[in-house]
Order: C-alpha cells, then sequence, then structure tokens
C-alpha cells in the first residue's frame, strides 16, 4: 500500500474544516489528516464524534494545535509536523473568520479599527505567516496541493454586477450608512487571499505545486455569528457540500484549475 499522504487543514475541528476532515476520513483512499484546532480538547472531540460516524477508514485523524495569530504556536506546529511527518502534502488554509459585527456592538472608530485588524490578521496576515512557515515541507512532497479558502464575497465582478450579501438590507439615501450587513471587511479580506493565491501560484510554478482559492458556497457555518438554523432559513447549503469539494480538490479532481478561484461548478470570477 502506498504511504498515506499528510493533509494539514487549519480550523479543521468546526464548520466548513470539520466536513473536510470528515469527507477526507470517509474517502477510500488513504490519509493522515492532521485537524489544525487551536484547542487540542476540542479536536480530540471532534475527531471522537468523527470515529463514531465512520467506524472504517483506511485513514487516520491526528489532532494539532496551531493558532495562526500566534506565531510560536505556527514554530511549535511546524516543528512537530515536520519531526513527525518530514512534509506536507496538502496544505489547506481554512481557518478564517468575520468579525464585521463588532461594528455594531462598538460603534465608531474603535469598532471599525477593531472590526477590520482582527478580520485581517486572523483571514490575510496569519494565512501568510503560517503558509510561508509551512512551504518548505510543502516542497518535500511528491504531489504538492495548497489551498486557500476564499468567499464568493471575495469577486470584485460579481460585486460589480450588483451582488449583495444574505444579509443585506436596502440602503437608504444619507448618513450614517451601516456595512455590517454588506460584510465588507470579511469580503476584503477575502479579495486579498485571491491576491496572495494568485502569487502562491507564481511563486511555486517552477516547483509543480498546485495552487488554489476555494469558494465553497453560501454555507450554513457559525461563520457570520448567526446561527446555523438562520443560515439555512436564508437559503445557505450543508457544510458537508464544501467538505466533500475540498477533498476533491485535494485528491486532484480540479488540478487543470490550478492558479483560479474554483467553485464546485467551475471557476468563480476574479
Amino acid at each position: 500500500m502506498a504511504d498515506k499522504t499528510i493533509v494539514l487543514i487549519t480550523g479543521g475541528n468546526t464548520g466548513i474544516g470539520y466536513e473536510s476532515v470528515k469527507a477526507l476520513y470517509a474517502s477510500p483512499n488513504a490519509h493522515t489528516i492532521l485537524m489544525g484546532s487551536r484547542s487540542l480538547e476540542k479536536a480530540r472531540e471532534a475527531i471522537k464524534t468523527i470515529e463514531s460516524e465512520i467506524p472504517k477508514s483506511k485513514s487516520e485523524i491526528i489532532p494539532l494545535q496551531i493558532d495562526i495569530e500566534d506565531d510560536t504556536s505556527i514554530d511549535n506546529c511546524y516543528k512537530e509536523v515536520e519531526s513527525k511527518y518530514g512534509k506536507v502534502d496538502q496544505l489547506v488554509n481554512n481557518a478564517g473568520g468575520s468579525f464585521d459585527t463588532v461594528m455594531s456592538a462598538k460603534p465608531g472608530a474603535a469598532g471599525i479599527r477593531e472590526a477590520w485588524n482582527h478580520t485581517y490578521s486572523l483571514n490575510v496576515f496569519s494565512t501568510e505567516v503560517f503558509t510561508q512557515a509551512f512551504a518548505p515541507l510543502l516542497l518535500k512532497s511528491s504531489q504538492p496541493r495548497l489551498l486557500f479558502v476564499t468567499s464568493g464575497l471575495s469577486s470584485l465582478t460579481l460585486s460589480a454586477s450588483g451582488q449583495r450579501t444574505a444579509l443585506a438590507q436596502p440602503i437608504p439615501k444619507g448618513w450614517p450608512k451601516s456595512t455590517v450587513s454588506s460584510m465588507i471587511a470579511y469580503r476584503s479580506s477575502k479579495a486579498a487571499l485571491n491576491m496572495q493565491m494568485l502569487e502562491w501560484a507564481k511563486n511555486f510554478q517552477e516547483d509543480g505545486v498546485k495552487v488554489f482559492c476555494i469558494s465553497p458556497g453560501f454555507l450554513a457555518t457559525g461563520l457570520a455569528g448567526i446561527g446555523k438554523k438562520k443560515m439555512k432559513e436564508m437559503g445557505a447549503g450543508d457544510p458537508s457540500v464544501g467538505g466533500t469539494f475540498i477533498k476533491d480538490v485535494v485528491e486532484g479532481k480540479r488540478d487543470e484549475d490550478s492558479g483560479k478561484v474554483i467553485h464546485r461548478g467551475g471557476l468563480q470570477p476574479w
């Protein structure tokens, strides 16, 4: 039997990350799945749930402590993965968050700064630091893939054509204007992530690394802070759909679309 591929997924204990781990564990292909989580306890609980639902698998799930906003955590995580596995075959940058609601909770400059700083710190800056740290291990793989989880809200083309979020309300004339329902900080950070992906695709062009931005679609996760039930009422799909999609990309089913923003049905406009 061939060696298991090493797949590292940040934010793997919840939401789309959790569903990605679950889909890979259920796959007929063999993987060592490193479930990245800020809390090892939460990772272990999530793993127990997956293993109880899928009693037979060719794969294994290993809990891995990683807080991508903490440089010490990144360094410790790198050392652990390097010493145990010596490489990473697929790196899935899934950890992220939306903090636009802070702007309504803390009106004024303080709320704006906190929302934008935290959004970019997690979704952009920390993702870049983490990827830079793990790039050497990715280059030791014979089949490396690098995934960034973006959003349909990141598309400049769709936004310019009038695309709005599911939370958006009509914008009346006058001031002040609410930017919370547009998720402006979140969608701006994901647009920045798309640019990061493009640059990583260029950087890795001669190394054979397949690089993607994954746009999983409007799914009922805890991301927006309004509850999964409410999101489903608004038309959000099940997070497992995103997990299966990421599993397919990890296993090479979309390699021809490397360097692009992709969704389940094809390519997302820039």
